[in-house]
């Protein structure tokens, strides 16, 4: 087990939280999720259409996006963005990463309990999305088996440098964002099973 880097980590500018779900519920998903963050829908894009974009209004930077993938129920996962790629990566193998797939600008790795994440390019976004019907959509829910939820939760507190703090159910540990970076995690332990599953959930 590779002990955490002593150095701070490269910031996280910005992140986006991608919901992956199958193609028969595309457009389904894709009206659901702009209804609920009060956006609108980008431009299908990639080479079978199977990424789009939640845009907010005005300047707000968008962080929440859908891709149509082909096998599975679905899942979650999230983009951490920030200004140099290489650097950020070799931070996050020294933290307990590995590195599935590289190009330029965008990385994808696995965390140590199996969960996937990417480091892409940080594109400028500054200004959170608006707060639509008192609620923003700004979490996502790392469930953990209980024999790796320690150390996973551990890997993503050095790999953001975020503070993991308890909340009042046992279970659950929150990692807290800087105030300008849209969206935070919780990771919970679950005693029933072994497997992660991520997924993704509301603020409270």
């Amino acid at each position: 087990m590779p002990p955490p880097p002593s150095a701070p980590p490269p910031a996280i500018r910005w992140t986006h939280v991608f919901a992956d779900r199958p193609r028969p519920r595309e457009e389904a998903v894709r009206a659901f999720w702009a209804a609920v963050t009060g956006s609108t829908v980008s431009p299908a894009r990639g080479e079978r259409g199977e990424f789009a974009t939640f845009l907010p209004p005005g300047t707000a930077g968008p962080s929440v996006k859908h891709r149509t993938v082909a096998d599975g129920s679905g899942w979650a996962h999230v983009d951490l963005c920030v200004e140099g790629v290489p650097g950020f990566v070799r931070h996050a193998v020294r933290a307990g990463a590995e590195v599935v797939s590289e190009e330029r600008g965008l990385s994808v790795l696995r965390s140590p309990a199996g969960l996937g994440l990417r480091v892409v390019r940080w594109a400028g976004e500054r200004t959170p999305p608006p707060v639509v019907d008192d609620e923003r959509l700004d979490q996502i829910c790392l469930d953990i088996g209980p024999a790796a939820h320690d150390r996973e939760l551990a890997f993503w507190a050095a790999v953001t440098g975020w503070r993991a703090a308890p909340t009042t159910q046992p279970e659950f540990h929150r990692l807290r964002p800087p105030p300008d970076c849209p969206c935070g995690s919780s990771c919970s332990g679950s005693t029933t099973s072994s497997r992660p599953a991520p997924t993704s959930t509301w603020p409270c």
